[in-house]
This record gives structure tokens, sequence and C-alpha cells, in this order.
């Protein structure tokens, strides 16, 4: 590998990213839409530190909560905000590598690649956890690649610090122990001493050590989660759901993650021998989630962890072919440009049925509901829908209420099922809202839905505590 100067690349590239990044967050500012329930959920475990949470390691929350602390504000921008920034250091580590690895032009054109990504621009968009993850992944996959260059004890420490961070966002970054464990075992050059192998997994369990010790106090309930996305594991014949057509449309939905030319691209750099170093941190992943989406189902995020050295690959490839990478960046950019003016107009679509309907609709239904039951006496509202409950939580935060899920036959099936699920005590009047009435059922107040809630069949009632049904 070579030795770059840093001011050969670095200034271009910071100054690509930059003004990137300070346009997603100009346009973020006029976003009017909605959090998601999960952007909602995150936010409100930033209120609470903890080592871990229901459904997901704990940095998401610590990011959002150190954030909006900060900012002194829970506005929406704030809880956002972090993507956009995130996803542009992601960009300018990758063009380290890029740097490193070929030149320093290829790293401005590498960051130019990332920085437009269809799945980047979505996450400067929306907060997740792919999105906290993505600095610290690329970090490790950086730190590796100078750990096989210089042997240096300080990239191992550094290696398994960074992977133990990306961990800690989620826990897909265990992808990169496959890849890292494939190419030591495929390719001499990429092994590192056995010394270097202990002194980086020994930093990466103590970063990742207070999260195991919280789910050996919570029962396991992240991995438990996580393991129940993985459907098959739990049935008699995983065979049994074997489905090629969806891992057919598991791949096409790729390509508009990863945008069309770029994926394209990716695909058939993979197959090229001087790719192998930074492949092996991508077909694996690929592969897997494929075979999961064959086998059950697979969202479209969850090989995204495979892009961040496929950013690389697959910008290295096109450097070779200037016309395709100038049409992918017209298109990947073009797209990344839409994303955030499509949430300056959200009702834009069909009538009643607007494009970005799932992020619309649920701050309104939270003010109805809050305005009733303050207008009727009552003290908490209870919400049979984890979505209802996570918007209550944020758009309630200063309306003086509590606010509880219903009460689970077995065990709970969420966050708010864990942590807030109505107590047995509770003696005062409550606004119940669900999809079905309860047992002693009144008069249901008038509700207006939309966006997100308009085909939903939900009504509210001011009842006792003792009338609430059960969790199904």
């Amino acid at each position: 590998m070579s030795r770059p100067d840093l001011r050969d690349w670095l200034g271009p590239s910071l100054l690509l990213v930059v003004a990137i990044t300070a346009l997603r967050l100009a346009l973020l500012a006029f976003n009017r839409t909605d959090l998601f329930v999960d952007e909602a959920q995150y936010w409100l475990w930033g209120q609470d530190f903890a080592f871990g949470y229901y459904s997901k390691p704990p940095l998401i929350a610590w990011v959002i909560g150190g954030v909006t602390t900060l900012a002194g504000s829970d506005a929406p921008f704030w809880i956002r905000m972090p993507g956009a920034a995130l996803h542009g250091i992601t960009a300018l580590v990758l063009a380290a590598i890029a740097a490193r690895l070929h030149s320093p032009s290829a790293a401005f054109w590498v960051a130019a690649t990332y920085a437009t990504l269809p799945f980047a621009a979505l996450g400067g968009l929306l907060i997740s956890t792919d999105s906290v993850m993505a600095p610290f992944f690329a970090a490790a996959i950086h730190f590796h690649l100078r750990l096989i260059e210089s042997r240096h004890w300080r990239f191992a420490l550094l290696t398994g610090v960074m992977l133990g961070l990306a961990c800690l966002a989620k826990y897909a970054g265990l992808y990169f122990l496959i890849g890292a464990v494939l190419a030591a075992i495929t390719n001499r050059d990429m092994r590192p001493s056995p010394a270097h192998w202990a002194l980086l997994l020994i930093s990466f369990a103590a970063v990742v050590a207070p999260n195991f010790l919280w789910n050996l106090d919570h029962q396991f309930s992240t991995v438990t989660h996580t393991l129940d996305n993985v459907g098959w594991v739990e049935q008699a014949s995983p065979l049994s759901t074997l489905n090629p057509l969806n891992a057919l449309t598991f791949l096409v939905s790729q390509l508009g993650v990863f945008g069309p030319v770029t994926f394209v691209a990716l695909v058939l750099a993979l197959s090229n021998r001087k790719m192998l170093g930074l492949g092996i941190f991508v077909w694996p992943v690929l592969a897997i989630v494929t075979v999961q989406a064959m086998l059950d189902n697979a969202y479209a995020n969850w090989a995204l962890s495979a892009y961040f050295a496929g950013a690389v690959v697959a910008a290295l490839l096109l450097l070779t072919y200037p016309r395709w990478m100038t049409l992918s960046l017209v298109l990947n950019g073009g797209l990344s440009l839409a994303l955030p003016i499509l949430t300056l107009f959200p009702q834009i679509g069909l009538p009643n049925q607007p494009v970005l309907a799932r992020y619309l609709g649920r701050a309104d239904l939270s003010q109805q509901l809050i305005a009733l039951a303050q207008q009727n006496g009552a003290g908490a509202i209870v919400a049979d829908r984890r979505d209802i409950i996570a918007d209550l939580f944020y758009t309630g935060r200063d309306a003086r209420l509590r606010f509880y899920t219903l009460r689970p036959l077995e065990g709970p099936e969420n966050h708010y099922e864990q942590v807030y699920p109505a107590p047995a005590d509770l003696t005062e009047a409550v606004l119940y809202v669900g999809s079905r009435p309860p047992t002693c059922a009144t008069e249901p107040a008038p509700l207006t839905l939309s966006g997100a809630y308009a085909k939903a069949r939900l009504q509210a009632y001011l009842i006792a505590p003792a009338c609430l049904p059960v969790a199904d």
C-alpha cells in the first residue's frame, strides 16, 4: 500500500463531503415528516442512559441523548442530525482507504460515490442504527488494513475498539469478523499475527462487555430479539419456507439501496482478483443476507455493512470507465437530492395516499389523544400498538400524562411492554386507544386518522383500568 500525503486528497474530499452534508442539514431543517416509530423509540432510550435496550444495542441512544442535550432541544432536526454527519465522516474514512490502496484522486471519487449513495441520503433524513454503525465499521476496515500493512500493535487495538463501537451500534458489525477471518484463511498477506489477533479481540471484548453484561441481566432480550428476526432458525425444517423469489426480490432491492450503476459495478468488481482484499468484506454479507431472504425474509437494509468496503470496490472499478462513473454520480446524486426535497412536500402522491404516508399523521393522532385525555380528566393513555405509544412518549413529552401499553399475557414483545405495561394498581380513568373495543366499551371518542393511520381501525375510549383488554 502507498503512503499518500494527506494534502493530496483530504482537502478536496473534505470540501465535497462538507458541502453535501451542509446541504443535507439545510434541507433537514425544513423536513415536514413526523418521527418514525423507531426514531421516537431511540429518542426515548436516549432519555435514560443504559448499556442496552430491548431490541438494539445502546450507541444510537447515547448519540441522540448526547446531541439533544448539547443542543438543548428535542426537535426532530437534532434527533436526525447525527445521521448526515456520521455518513459524511464515513465517506472520509473510505476515502482514506482508497488513497492508500490506489491514489489521491481515487480517494476523492470514493468520497463522492459514498456520499451520494441512496442509503447515505436516506440516512441523512432518518436516524438509524445503520448510520451510527457506519463510521466505526469503515474505521475498523481502515485500521485492519493498516495493521496488515504495518504489523503495529496500535492498529490491532484501534481495529478492536472500532469494531466494538460498530457492534454497540448494531450487531451487524460482527460481519467484519467474518470478513477478517475469511481474508486470513484465503490470503496469507491478510493474516495478522496471533498476538495481534489476541489484542484485537481483547479490545473488542472490552468495548462490548458492558452490553453483554446488560443482556445477561435482562434475559438476553436484545440478542433474542435479533434472533427472532431470523425466523427460519425456529422452524422444525428451515427449508420448509424456502422461496428463491424472495432472494431475487432482495437483490433487486439493492439497486435502490446502493444505486443501480454502483451495485452492478460492485458485482462485476467482486469477480476481479485485484479486489479480493476488500471484496472479502462484501460478498459474505451479501451471501448471508440473500440466503436469509431465501429461507424467510430480509429487509433491504440488512446487507448495509457490505457497502462500506463495497463503495470503495465499486468506485475503483468505475474509475476505469469514466462515463459510467459520471452516470452513477448523476443517478445517485439526483436521487440523493430528490429524497430530502420530497420531505419538504410530504403530501405529494395520489389523493389520500401520499408517498410518505408512513411518516405522516403520527404526531397528529398523539395530539388528538392528549387533548381528549386532558379534556376528560384522564391521567394516562393506554395504547395497544407500539407505533402509537412510541409517538405518544415523544409528542406528549411535556403533556404531564403517563403513557402505557397493554399488559402482555406472556413475555414482552417490545420495549414498551417490557418497561411501560399498564400497572395492575392503576385506579384512575384512562384513555384507551386500540383496534378493538374494551370489554366494557363506552361510546368511542371521535378520531381523525391520516397518513400512517389512514386505513387503521382505531378508536379511543374513556374507561376504568379494569376494562382494559390484555395484549394479544
